[in-house]
C-alpha cells in the first residue's frame, strides 16, 4: 500500500518559499491503479517525488508497505526503494550495453537476489518470466538500440517489478508512444497491477486513460482532488 497523510512541500523562491504539494492525503491500496491528472506546473511531479520517497516532504507521512519513510535515513530509504519500490519514468533509461534479460538481471543483482550462482540463475528466470509477461520472451537477447519505443518501455516496467516490489510509482509511461501503443503500455500496467497486487500511482496527460484506473485524482496548485474514487479490486 501506498499512503500519504497531510503531505506537504515547499522549495525555497528568494527570502520565499512556494507550495509545491499542499496538505496532500492518498491512499492506494494493493492491486489497484490511482491515476493522477493535471495541469503542468500543478505540482504533479513533485507529487511522485515525495510518494517515490526521492525527496522528504516538510511535513506529513509518506509509508511505502506500512513502513514509514519519512522516518528513514537516506540508506534507509534508498534501500527502501530497492527492495519494495518500482520507478518507471517517462524515458526508459535503459543501459544501451545491456540485453533487455541482462537489464532486469541487473536489478537483481542490485537487489542482493543475484549472488552466487544459485542466485544469478533464479535472477536469470526470473527476468525470462517478466519479459515474458510483457510480451518480449523473444526479444531477450535484443539490446535497446534493437527495440522500438513501446518495447522499450515494456522493458523499463519488467525491470521495475524485477525485486517483486510492493508499490510501483509511474510517471507519463506513455507520453513518447502514439495512441495504440500507449493504450496497451497502460492494459499491461493494469493487468501487472493485479497480478503482482501491486499498490501503483500513475500520473498521466491523457483524459483517455484515465477511465480505465480504479481511481481519479487531480493535482491543482499542489493539492489534490479526488474525481472518481476508488474501485475495489
Amino acid at each position: 500500500m501506498i499512503q500519504l497523510d497531510n503531505v506537504t512541500l515547499t522549495f525555497p523562491d528568494g527570502e520565499n518559499r512556494i507550495t509545491a504539494v499542499d496538505h496532500v492525503t492518498l491512499t492506494v491500496r494493493q492491486g489497484t491503479v490511482a491515476g493522477v491528472t493535471g495541469p503542468s506546473g500543478s505540482g504533479k511531479s513533485s507529487l511522485l517525488a515525495v510518494a517515490s520517497t526521492l525527496i522528504t516532504p516538510d511535513s506529513g507521512t509518506v509509508r511505502i508497505g506500512g513502513v514509514d519513510a519519512t522516518a528513514l535515513s537516506m540508506p534507509e530509504r534508498a534501500e527502501l526503494r530497492r527492495d519494495r519500490l518500482g520507478i518507471i519514468f517517462q524515458q526508459s533509461n535503459l543501459l544501451p550495453a545491456l540485453t533487455a534479460a541482462e537489464q532486469l538481471v541487473v536489478m537483481g543483482e542490485l537487489g542482493g537476489r543475484a549472488r552466487g550462482r544459485r542466485g544469478r540463475r533464479a535472477a536469470g528466470i526470473r527476468a525470462l518470466e517478466l519479459l515474458d509477461a510483457v510480451g518480449l520472451a523473444d526479444q531477450a537477447g535484443k539490446r535497446p538500440a534493437q527495440l522500438s519505443g513501446g518495447q522499450r518501455q515494456r522493458v523499463n516496467i519488467a525491470r521495475a517489478l524485477m525485486n517483486e516490489p510492493t508499490a510501483l510509482v509511474i510517471d507519463e509511461p506513455t507520453s513518447a508512444l502514439d495512441q495504440e501503443r500507449g493504450a496497451s503500455i497502460l492494459d499491461l500496467i493494469l493487468r501487472l497491477t493485479r497480478e503482482h497486487d501491486t499498490a501503483t500511482v500513475l500520473v498521466t496527460h491523457d483524459q483517455r486513460l484515465l477511465p480505465l484506473m480504479s481511481s481519479v485524482h487531480t493535482m491543482v496548485d499542489g493539492t489534490l482532488r479526488a474525481s472518481r474514487h476508488t474501485v475495489t479490486a
